[in-house]
């Protein structure tokens, strides 16, 4: 194991993907993930698990059944377990880390991505000390 801080920053240069989280860190059975996210994603839940958003540049939208949810820099929110919801960015680009917690790697429960059960499962991983290997 390593002592030493994860720059986040950093961790953006890495890669330019959007709607592909990258494990940074685990805390117990959390996987802390960044993610660039650019336009919408799907109505989805995730059944067993709340989710974390941080916005860290950006502004990012998390749409909910009833009322939506702004989210500028330094500002999170938790999507709490089994809540259909959906992230969109209004303006630029929305870069946040989330926490999923449960069996590494949650899969989301969406629709209309048929590769969000694979892109979950072949998560690139962007800290080796995070992820044992």
């Amino acid at each position: 194991m390593v002592n030493r801080a994860v720059d986040l920053a950093d961790k953006f240069t890495l890669f330019a993907e959007h709607f592909s989280p990258k494990v940074i860190a685990r805390l117990n059975d959390y996987e802390i993930k960044l993610v660039r996210i650019k336009g919408e994603f799907v109505w989805h839940t995730h059944p067993d698990t709340d989710e974390l958003f941080l916005v860290i540049d950006g502004s990012l939208t998390i749409l909910l059944r009833d009322g939506n949810v702004v989210l500028r820099p330094g500002q999170l929110f938790v999507v709490p377990r089994s809540l259909v919801s959906r992230v969109i960015t209004i303006w630029g680009l929305a870069r946040a880390p989330s926490t999923r917690r449960g069996p590494r790697p949650v899969i989301t429960s969406g629709s209309g991505r048929p590769a969000d059960s694979q892109a979950a499962a072949d998560t690139y991983r962007l800290n080796p000390a995070a992820t044992g290997r």
